[in-house]
């Protein structure tokens, strides 16, 4: 891209007429009802209607869960494969519907659990079809200098999801049956398909960009190099860390004397916390080195973890949350800006997939070893949740080896650019 062509686009992102916006809010409308904030923030609340209604065991209908969790990670690579091959509406579309037919038809569930396994295996396998995972492709398109913050507001459809869809299917579930609840699910997925079809595409390529816009190093040299796996074990840490909190985090509080209206509202207010960290971090990666507002977001989360693991006040408790909502989750809007930076865009749905399969590789750990030690010591021992802490540190620490330095992928694109110039003057 020349020169004059950086500088209109950078002028046009400032724009909210700019058509990237646009593309941005259907992507969070998107996100908003995606598999991110429906499943694993309903989940739970279907659990003792399934077990009233067919006799199952708890540990046997989590084990759907995850199994979910195990789909997701196995086949987002593949998912990236696509989206960098094809357009994302091609992805996309058909994910919803197979998402939201595959939720409805669980208001058809008889008492054999195989169906109820093969339904989440089948929700497991369209997921980040659905999810901010599909919509980063389109997103990386279209914004460059304000690319941190669009990340960001996508991200936060996922936020505003799971806090407004969770009491609505309890008040069906009170109201209607689990069975009404599970159809109205199937109904709030297909909510995102209109924008989608409508403006969710990838950004046209004019004839005055360099095809170095869409170049990018191989999956393959990706893999070898220490950023890539920096930000793997980042990712796997942090939900190992969070995850086991955030999946217990009630109970916790509740039986370290926090009363149950206390807890319930520390939930809410990591949620809205988390919105606005996510927010706050697209803002500041765009305008500050993302590898060091990483770090901070880590270290904001380990000390909310810290805080939560010796809590027994009310005061205590939201203040942990507080701060664990604004570093929980963050880091994600970091690994896709930097992934683009270090890597480039042709095989960016790859490696970012490859990205979610180690998150789910530690968000699924993480709760299950916390209920390890739960079982043995019969209470949630302090020690465990400093050992959660521990992990987001670690991870923090990691993050410092990320450097600033330009890649061998950024140093060649810079050469195009210089050529491009160089030719058109």
């Amino acid at each position: 891209m020349s020169s004059g062509a950086t500088v209109s686009l950078v002028d046009e992102e400032s724009s909210i007429r700019y058509t990237g916006w646009h593309v941005a809010a259907a992507a969070f409308v998107g996100v908003m009802v995606s598999f991110a904030p429906i499943v694993p923030y309903t989940f739970s609340l279907f659990l003792n209607p399934l077990h009233a209604a067919f006799g199952w065991q708890r540990e046997a209908i989590s084990g759907t869960f995850a199994l979910a969790a195990i789909t997701v990670a196995v086949v987002s690579p593949g998912i990236g494969v696509l989206l960098d091959r094809f357009p994302p509406r091609r992805i996309i579309l058909p994910s919803i519907v197979i998402f939201a037919l595959a939720l409805a038809s669980l208001s058809r569930l008889g008492p054999s659990i195989q169906r109820f396994y093969l339904t989440y295996f089948i929700l497991g396998l369209v997921a980040n079809g659905t999810a901010q995972f599909a919509y980063a492709r389109t997103i990386l398109t279209w914004f460059k200098s304000r690319r941190g913050l669009a990340f960001a507001l996508i991200l936060t459809g996922s936020g505003v999801g799971s806090i407004v869809i969770p009491p609505l299917t309890q008040w069906v579930i009170d109201h209607h049956g689990w069975r009404d609840a599970y159809l109205m699910l199937g109904c709030i997925a297909l909510l995102g398909m209109p924008l989608t079809a409508l403006l969710v595409r990838n950004r046209p390529i004019t004839q005055r960009e360099d095809e170095s816009q869409l170049s990018g190093v191989t999956v393959a040299a990706a893999l070898r190099t220490a950023p890539f796996w920096i930000l793997a074990s980042i990712i796997m840490l942090s939900a190992f860390g969070e995850n086991g909190l955030v999946t217990n985090l009630a109970a916790m509080l509740t039986e370290h004397g926090v009363t149950v209206q206390a807890a319930a509202l520390a939930l809410s207010v990591r949620g809205g916390s988390g919105i606005l960290g996510r927010l706050c971090t697209g803002f500041l990666i765009d305008r500050f080195p993302a590898q060091r507002i990483q770090t901070v977001i880590l270290l904001i989360s380990t000390a909310g973890t810290l805080i939560l693991a010796f809590s027994g006040t009310s005061a205590m408790a939201l203040v942990g949350a507080a701060l664990l909502g604004i570093g929980l989750g963050s880091e994600a809007d970091v690994a896709p800006y930097l992934l683009a930076r270090y890597f480039g865009r042709k095989h960016f749905s790859v490696l970012y997939g490859l990205t979610w399969t180690a998150y789910a590789i530690g968000g699924a750990t993480g709760p299950m070893v916390v209920g390890h030690f739960y079982d043995r010591a019969g209470s949630y021992q302090p020690r465990c949740i400093v050992g959660l802490a521990f992990t987001t540190l670690l991870a923090a620490v990691i993050s410092l080896f990320l450097r600033r330095d330009r890649t061998p992928y950024q140093a060649s694109h810079d050469a195009l650019a210089v050529a491009s110039i160089s030719l058109e003057e």
